[in-house]
């Protein structure tokens, strides 16, 4: 194990972050690394800009997958090297708003079908039903 990931470990264990959460924050640090072949260490904001770019332009990530990469590289940078980073260094991803799926009744031309005997047919009710 590198120094680096010893040192990110314990800060990430001092701050008790969940395990899940080290071990996503490791490996998309070490996905960057790959990427460059060197060390986190080594590299600066430009770098961390073109891997966001390859991220969104070539692996074609959501914005849930880039915050997780945005949140790990903060911390490597912020917490573990103690740079005085800015937060538009790194951004975050805006995620995409979602409107719900609305379903609008125009009208309905007839009755529910009652499935039960017609000796219970006056239980019968219209949804919507328009007057005349």
């Amino acid at each position: 194990m590198t120094p680096l990931r010893q040192r990110m470990l314990q800060d990430m264990g001092i701050r008790n972050l969940a395990v899940n959460t080290q071990l996503s924050y490791v490996q998309q640090i070490s996905a960057f690394a790959r990427h460059f072949d060197c060390s986190p260490d080594a590299l600066g904001p430009e770098q961390v800009r073109v891997y966001q770019v390859h991220l969104i332009e070539e692996r074609k990530l959501a914005a849930g997958s880039l915050s997780v990469v945005a949140a790990a590289l903060r911390f490597l940078y912020k917490i573990t090297l103690r740079r005085a980073w800015n937060d538009d260094d790194i951004p975050m991803p805006k995620r995409p708003l979602k409107l719900p799926i609305v379903l609008i009744l125009v009208s309905v031309q007839g009755e529910l079908i009652d499935p039960r005997p017609s000796g219970e047919a006056s239980k019968r009710f219209a949804i919507g039903r328009k007057p005349g």
